[in-house]
């Protein structure tokens, strides 16, 4: 068969088991085999059998819902290219929002003559540390994360960005690996877990390969939110921003976390594109 004709098929197969964008995940994995861009993918001299071979591999495993960051072991980001596989979360494009306000805070703080001290919590990944070490200059960022799996793709990431990686607890970092920040900080950004213990999750990319620890929070899905309400106040200084991400669902839960905790001011919630509530912001009271 020709390329066109296998790409054909593999959409009508991953249409069938109800993937989401068949035809692009088609395309990207028959890149991914012939080491192009997709969008020069129709341009390629027709593929001889080896190809059909490892494509028909990758389609398979894909039907079967495995996530196609996992088969190619790359996901965009904002700038960036991030390693990604079996352990970590994905990084949505939902985040990059949330990762563009922790940016837009920093070059604020650059803009006014000092070099922003920026911490990542929940890091996964590395895709909202390692934006804001790419995008802002001069900067000194440091990234947490606990689950090892994580901590190793993260380290991946980061290798090369001038982003500080801390495996450690993040309920435990103003004791520990952090304490040398205490009220420093000037921007403090996360995507947390916040699904709830009773939620059920329907996506079989999330529910069977996104780690729990990234996925879950408590009854209400707000445990990793009152964690990081304290936390960011221990580390940020008077006026310093928090950023975090939660559900589309968690639009008014969210900001009152921050509202009852006592030490935040300004506290707002922000649409993503789609025009769903999706991310937080909050400053250190004075």
């Amino acid at each position: 068969m020709t390329l066109r004709e296998q790409l054909r098929e593999a959409t009508g197969r991953l249409a069938a088991a109800e993937v989401p964008s068949p035809r692009h995940d088609a395309e990207a994995l028959a890149a991914h085999v012939l080491g192009v861009e997709r969008g020069a993918l129709l341009a390629q001299p027709e593929p001889d059998g080896t190809f059909a071979t490892r494509f028909e591999e990758l389609v398979r495993r894909r039907a079967g819902r495995e996530p196609l960051q996992h088969l190619t072991g790359r996901a965009p980001f904002r700038h960036l290219t991030l390693q990604v596989g079996p352990g970590v979360f994905i990084p949505r494009p939902e985040t990059e929002l949330t990762a563009g306000a922790a940016v837009d805070e920093a070059k604020a703080v650059v803009a006014a003559g000092r070099v922003p001290v920026v911490v990542d919590l929940f890091a996964g990944s590395g895709a909202i540390a390692i934006s804001v070490a790419t995008e802002v200059r001069p900067v000194m960022v440091h990234a947490v994360e606990r689950e090892d799996d994580a901590v190793a793709w993260l380290r991946r990431n980061a290798a090369g960005n001038s982003v500080i990686v801390h495996r450690d607890d993040v309920a435990q970092v103003t004791q520990r690996s952090l304490s040398m920040l205490l009220g420093q900080v000037d921007i403090v950004a996360a995507n947390p877990p916040y699904i709830p213990a009773d939620a059920t999750i329907r996506d079989p990319e999330v529910a069977e390969y996104d780690p729990p620890a990234a996925l879950w929070s408590g009854a209400d899905g707000l445990d990793a939110m009152r964690v990081l309400a304290g936390v960011g106040a221990a580390l940020l200084r008077p006026g310093g921003l928090l950023v975090a991400e939660h559900a589309d669902v968690q639009g008014e839960a969210a900001p009152e976390v921050f509202r009852r905790h006592g030490s935040w001011t300004e506290v707002a919630d922000h649409l993503d594109l789609a025009g769903r509530p999706r991310y937080v912001t909050a400053r250190r009271a004075g």
